[in-house]
C-alpha cells in the first residue's frame, strides 16, 4: 500500500508540475489541467469578486471557495494546504490584514516557485510558501488559527494521516474550512483505477459519510457542512472509462459526485491522553 501511495503522489506531482506552467485558460481548454478528464472546468468557482484576488494566481483548480467560509479574522495565522499558485493565500491575506500571516504548503516545486513569484510581484511580506507533504506538514504544532484547503485532500492517499496533521498544527479553538469532492454511492472500478481521474480529484473521492467519520476520529468537533453542490460529469467524459451499459448502471444506482465545503474545530483543550490528545 505504501508503495502504491508513493506512486499516486508522484502521479499528482507530475500532473501539477505541468499545470503550473500553463495559464488558467490553457488549463480550462485542456479540461483537467494537463490531462483531459474535464473535472476542473466543471468544479471551479469564480473568485474574481473577492478581496485580494489576483488572476495570475488563479489556475482554476478548485472545487469551492473555502476562504469565503473560513471565518478569518484580522491578525490570524492561516495555513493553506495545497496552495498551488497562491490564489486562496492571497484572498486569505486580504481578510487577515497586514498583521496576519499566511503560509502556503504544496508538494510541487513548480507550484511553489510560481506562488513565490506572485507574492514577490505583489510585494507581500506576510505570505510565505513552503514545499511539503500534507501527510507530514512542515510546521510546528498549534501554529495555525485557521486551515484552508481547496480540492486537495482527495489527492492525498492517506486522508486519515492528513487530517491528523491538520489537527496537530491547529491551535486550541482553531478551525478549518476545506472544500473537497465527496461521493454518494460507490465509484465504478474502472474510474477508481484511472490515473488521470485521480489527479483530477474524482477517483480519489470517498463517500461523504466516510469523510466526516475521518474528521470525528481525528478529534475535531463542531463539524458542519457549509456547502454542498452536485458536480455533473458529462457523459462524453465518463464514456472514456465506462461502456454504455456501465454508464447506464452508474446512473441507475443514483451515484453522485459533490463538491463539499466542511468546517470543524480543534477542541478548546486536550483531556490528558498525551500531547496531542483527541479523546475529547
Amino acid at each position: 500500500m505504501e508503495n502504491n501511495n508513493e506512486k499516486l503522489k508522484e502521479l499528482v506531482k507530475g500532473e501539477y508540475s505541468k499545470i503550473a506552467l500553463q495559464t488558467k485558460e490553457q488549463n480550462e481548454t485542456s479540461c483537467c489541467g494537463a490531462g483531459s478528464c474535464g473535472t476542473y472546468t466543471i468544479m471551479s468557482e469564480d473568485y474574481s469578486a473577492l478581496p485580494g484576488y489576483n488572476p495570475d494566481a488563479d489556475l482554476g483548480l478548485g472545487c469551492g471557495i473555502p476562504v469565503e467560509f473560513a471565518k478569518i479574522k484580522k491578525g490570524d495565522t492561516i495555513v493553506d494546504l495545497g496552495s498551488g499558485a497562491g490564489n486562496d493565500c492571497f484572498v486569505a491575506r486580504a481578510l487577515a490584514g497586514e498583521e496576519g500571516e499566511v503560509i502556503g504548503i504544496d508538494m510541487t516545486e513548480a507550484m511553489i516557485e510560481k506562488a513565490k513569484a506572485n507574492a514577490e510581484k505583489l510585494g507581500y511580506k506576510n505570505v510565505q510558501f513552503r514545499l511539503g507533504d500534507i501527510e507530514d506538514i512542515p510546521l510546528s504544532s498549534k501554529r495555525a488559527d485557521v486551515v484552508v484547503s481547496n480540492c486537495v485532500m482527495n489527492l492525498v492517499p492517506d486522508k486519515k494521516k492528513a487530517f491528523e496533521e491538520v489537527f496537530r498544527i491547529l491551535k486550541h479553538n482553531g478551525h478549518f474550512s476545506i472544500s473537497d469532492v465527496v461521493l454518494k454511492g460507490d465509484l465504478p472500478e474502472a474510474i477508481k483505477k484511472e490515473a488521470e481521474l485521480y489527479a483530477g480529484c474524482v477517483a480519489g473521492a470517498i463517500k461523504k459519510s466516510d469523510y466526516l467519520e475521518i474528521l470525528v476520529d481525528a478529534g475535531f468537533v463542531n463539524i458542519t457542512v457549509q456547502k454542498m453542490k452536485q458536480i455533473i460529469i458529462p457523459d462524453e467524459i465518463l464514456l472514456k472509462y465506462l461502456s454504455p451499459n456501465d454508464l447506464n448502471t452508474f446512473k441507475e444506482k443514483g451515484m453522485g459526485v459533490y463538491s463539499m465545503t466542511v468546517y470543524a474545530e480543534r477542541p478548546e483543550k486536550d483531556c490528558g491522553c498525551g500531547p496531542e490528545a483527541k479523546c475529547c
